[in-house]
């Protein structure tokens, strides 16, 4: 009588679907998980159901929220004049954790799916800067244009976060696009 292992092989598939989880750290992940700790598996298991079931984008932001407004639109202590536009939710994350902004953000996640509307009257309660916080690219340039265009009657200012060559990386390791964006955006010292 053959014994499979298809369970195990659908854990490992499953957890192959995560980002930067690749075979072999998947068949570790789930070996760990059935023979050495199968406490924290269901924890683990009972966390992200829980999550999914209860997160959900905040209605003005578009961040993560148990609520319909998250606790940062929430917060009248916050920078209400200013509105960092980021790529995602996670970015909202980044910013908080290392206490990098004090005001308002608002999730991109895709042009397609903008709606200006909604982008604009957020702009209007009060915004006096947007921020424009995006991986430097040739699309994401034009994003930024497009919502400038779209915005440019709401009587805000438009920045967006510098760009060019990070801390502690040789020239050689820098991509072009970088090492452009630094010389153009240089400053004096």
């Amino acid at each position: 009588m053959k014994r499979s292992l298809e369970k195990f092989n659908r854990l490992v598939d499953a957890l192959q679907q995560l980002p930067t989880i690749g075979q072999k750290s998947a068949t570790r992940l789930a070996y760990h998980m059935v023979m050495h700790d199968s406490f924290g598996a269901l924890k683990l298991a009972h966390a992200i159901e829980n999550a999914i079931t209860s997160l959900k984008k905040c209605r003005s932001c578009g961040g993560l929220s148990e609520d319909e407004l998250c606790s940062i639109c929430s917060d009248e202590r916050r920078n209400h004049e200013l509105l960092c536009i980021v790529e995602n939710a996670k970015d909202i994350l980044t910013f908080e954790e290392n206490a990098l902004f004090d005001g308002r953000y608002f999730v991109l996640d895709s042009i397609e799916e903008l709606d200006i509307s909604h982008l604009r009257g957020v702009v209007q309660s009060g915004i006096k800067e947007v921020i424009f916080a995006l991986t430097p690219s040739i699309a994401n340039q034009g994003v930024m244009l497009y919502i400038e265009d779209k915005l440019m009657d709401c009587d805000v200012r438009f920045s967006r976060i510098a760009q060019g060559v990070p801390t502690g990386v040789s020239l050689e390791n820098v991509d072009i696009l970088s090492l452009t964006k630094a010389m153009e955006d240089r400053v004096s010292i």
